[in-house]
Formats: C-alpha cells, sequence, structure tokens
C-alpha cells in the first residue's frame, strides 16, 4: 500500500512538473536561439536581450512597472498591516465577518475585479475630471494587494501572545512604544512576507491592470501582450525569463523569511 501511494506521489509530482516547468525551461532555452525559429534551436547568443534594453516601449513599460509595484506595495503593505492591526482587536463574531469580505477579493475572478474597479473609475471620471493612467492604475494595485498583506500579518497575531502589549504598557511602556517595542517585531516577518507578495502581484498582474491602465501608462504585461497580438518576437521569451526569474528571486527571499520567522518561534518543521 505504501508503495502503491509513494507511486502515485511520484507520478503526480512529474506531471505537475511536466506541465508547469517544461513550458518555461523551452522558453528560456529559446530566449537565447540565434534565429526567431520557434521550434529549431540554432545556437547560443545575447542577441534578443541586448535589442530587449534597447527597445523604449519596453524600457518605459519596465520602468513604469517597477514604479507601480514599489509604491503600490509599499502603500498597501502600510494599509494592511493597519487593517490587520484593527481586525486583531475585534471580537470573535466580528472578526470572522471582516476577515470574509477582506478574502473575497483574493478569491474573485480578477476579471471581475478589473471590470468593477473600471466602472468605479469612469463614474468618477465623470464627475471629477478623473483620468485613466497613472493614478488609476496605481489606486487598482493597492486595493488588490491589501488583502495579501491582511492574510500574511493575520496569522501573526494569532501566534502572538494576546497579553504582550498589555504587559509592555504595564512596564511603562507608550502604547507607541509597546507597539513599536514588542508587537512590530513579532509580526514583521508577516509585514514584510505581505509586501513581498504584493510586489509580486503588481509585478506580474495583466487582467486588472489592462481594464484601469488606459493608454497613457502601461505596465510590461500589457506591453508584452500587444506585442504578441502583431507577432512573437524572441524579445519576448527574453523579457519573458527575466520576470520569471525576478519572481523566482522574490519567492526565495519570501521563503528564507518565512523559515528563519519559523526557526525564531520554534514553529520549524524540518524535512
Amino acid at each position: 500500500m505504501k508503495k502503491t501511494g509513494l507511486f502515485f506521489k511520484k507520478f503526480y509530482l512529474g506531471i505537475i512538473l511536466f506541465f508547469l516547468y517544461i513550458p518555461i525551461f523551452v522558453l528560456i532555452v529559446f530566449s537565447f536561439n540565434e534565429t526567431k525559429s520557434r521550434s529549431v534551436f540554432s545556437g547560443f547568443t545575447l542577441d534578443w536581450y541586448i535589442r530587449l534594453f534597447n527597445n523604449r516601449i519596453i524600457i518605459s513599460s519596465l520602468l513604469n512597472t517597477i514604479i507601480i509595484a514599489c509604491v503600490s506595495s509599499i502603500v498597501s503593505t502600510v494599509l494592511g498591516t493597519f487593517a490587520a492591526i484593527g481586525i486583531n482587536s475585534m471580537r470573535k463574531v466580528p472578526k470572522r465577518v471582516v476577515m470574509g469580505i477582506t478574502n473575497m477579493p483574493i478569491i474573485n475572478p480578477e476579471i471581475v475585479t478589473g471590470v468593477s474597479l473600471m466602472l468605479l473609475f469612469v463614474f468618477f471620471a465623470a464627475r471629477m475630471n478623473l483620468e485613466f493612467g497613472f493614478v488609476t492604475l496605481l489606486i487598482a494595485h493597492i486595493t488588490f494587494n491589501v488583502p495579501y498583506v491582511i492574510l500574511n500579518v493575520m496569522p501573526k497575531f494569532n501566534q502572538m501572545d494576546p497579553h504582550i502589549y498589555e504587559a509592555a504598557q504595564d512596564l511603562g511602556c507608550s502604547p507607541f512604544q509597546a507597539f513599536r517595542k514588542v508587537v512590530l517585531p513579532e509580526i514583521m516577518p508577516g509585514v514584510i512576507s505581505g509586501f513581498l507578495m504584493s510586489f509580486t502581484y503588481s509585478l506580474d498582474d495583466f487582467v486588472i491592470s489592462y481594464f484601469t491602465s488606459g493608454s497613457t501608462s502601461q505596465t510590461l504585461p500589457i506591453t508584452i501582450y500587444s506585442m504578441t497580438r502583431r507577432k512573437i518576437s524572441p524579445e519576448i521569451n527574453a523579457l519573458s525569463t527575466l520576470i520569471f526569474l525576478v519572481v523566482v528571486i522574490v519567492l526565495i527571499v519570501k521563503n528564507i523569511i518565512e523559515t528563519r520567522a519559523a526557526k525564531k518561534n520554534g514553529t520549524y518543521k524540518g524535512a
């Protein structure tokens, strides 16, 4: 029975790896191809990466994407952390209700969120002279990032001793000092994880950005989509490879932070 279970476990893992990572591996390999062929590897070259960094449209979209990702991640991390503090102070029933409302944008299809935000901006555009562009794109990214920050910070509050804040005040700390010296270090791994997750989602988001960006401010995924509608160029392979590497690095950093935090709290379970 154990051998059968082990076989199916390995078989399932093999299927997952094949369908998820083989296409990415092919993408990375052909980003170094000498020719534009998508089926025959003719030789190794870095020309497509050089052309990529000489493409003004891609560089402009890249800078815009990085700015949007950084600003939205910072703002959503601050808002999400304060929201988590407020939710943690609630009673049991209101806390469950608010957490359910908070989780709705996460499980909600992105196209629904994107269309609803677009309609909201259209409503305000007619009354406040709001144009689709950087501002609407930034608000949209902050909106869908905040729940992920709350999702990362709340478990840290659940692991923390609920009386530690009051104990710090009894020892002479002001409310701000108690939060800064006692509470914040305890929840900091969750805050950092929330920031990195927000940055990652903001970096590669397409659907919501597509409905809220307008024509004056576009992110990298939208630019890639526009390029693929005309003709698939090896530059897209190179660009997709770089995006994949950035996301992998961010996830590795996130896992390292979570592992260190788990070891510090004594909750780490090694392999």
